[in-house]
């Protein structure tokens, strides 16, 4: 309940903003929609706080009202936010959970990313039905919630695909058990498997299954993703079943660090593991369900 109020009052500054400018002009919701390509009712949801905005709709915004520090993209200049941009850019890890979103401007900021899981595919590199699947089982979360924290989850995606600054390095370790659990449809199961063996081909993205024959290794206690910095101490995001914490403890850092090489040490190599997880793409989820 507490999270979900500091959300609205965020939001409810973006939104009082928008209403008060439409207002302003004498527009309906219907006829702001109109002028900026987007739909009526994601103007309406906006404006009540059930949606938080995304960076293009606060551009189209700007544009339109033609905001106090609104200028244009051009090939010469990325031009500048406006009203909206600004307010935007204070709001961009609301479509997060609340236990990430600290940690979301460490992982964009990170030169390496270490992860580690157990049960799922890592956020970075789900596809957008396999995220879909995983959001949907978030108990008394609405339909239109889940579809923001799935547009929040692929938006991270952007930071293993850029040029400037130089995308991270990723090192993903999962547990084999990740390429059988039937947490989505067969067929979103069998993309998401070929897109995560068509992502370990990049050469700043490293993917390792560490092998049932592991037995009972530390990391079945838990998810973890370690983000190094440059020029300060890693931060650690360890998950959980209360949605996890963030921690820049020294001594916490050291220990999941050890850890995730302890598991490295214990994982097939990045070509063996390419071909696992394609053969379980086609062996186990290509055809009819299971």
């Amino acid at each position: 309940m507490a999270a979900g109020r500091r959300d609205r009052d965020a939001l409810s500054l973006f939104a009082d903003e928008l209403k008060a400018h439409r207002d302003a002009r004498g527009w309906t919701q219907a006829d702001l929609a109109a002028k900026i390509t987007y739909s009526e009712s994601l103007i309406a949801q906006v404006e009540t706080c059930r949606r938080a905005p995304s960076k293009d709709l606060a551009k189209a915004l700007d544009k339109v009202f033609m905001t106090p520090g609104f200028t244009e993209e051009t090939p010469d200049s990325p031009g500048s936010p406006g009203t909206f941009g600004r307010l935007a850019a204070k709001l961009r890890n609301l479509p997060f959970p609340a236990s990430f979103r600290s940690f979301a401007p460490y992982e964009a900021e990170a030169v390496a990313l270490h992860v580690f899981e157990h049960s799922l595919i890592p956020g970075l590199l789900q596809t957008e039905a396999y995220a879909r699947a995983v959001l949907a089982t978030r108990p008394n979360t609405a339909e239109d919630e889940i579809g923001n924290l799935v547009a929040g989850r692929l938006a991270r995606h952007a930071v293993l695909w850029r040029d400037d600054p130089p995308a991270p390095i990723l090192w993903a370790l999962i547990d084999e058990g990740v390429l059988y659990r039937p947490v989505a449809p067969t067929d979103v199961m069998h993309d998401q498997l070929r897109h995560l063996a068509e992502a370990s081909v990049r050469p700043n993205i490293t993917v390792q299954v560490v092998p049932y024959s592991a037995g009972g290794h530390t990391g079945l206690l838990g998810a973890c993703t370690i983000a190094d910095l440059d020029g300060s101490p890693s931060i650690v995001n360890l998950e959980d079943i209360a949605d996890g914490r963030v921690t820049d403890d020294a001594a916490t850092v050291s220990q999941v660090t050890l850890r995730f090489n302890s598991l490295r040490s214990e994982a097939l190599p990045k070509g063996a593991s390419r071909e696992l997880i394609v053969r379980v793409a086609e062996e186990r989820w290509q055809g009819s369900a299971p």
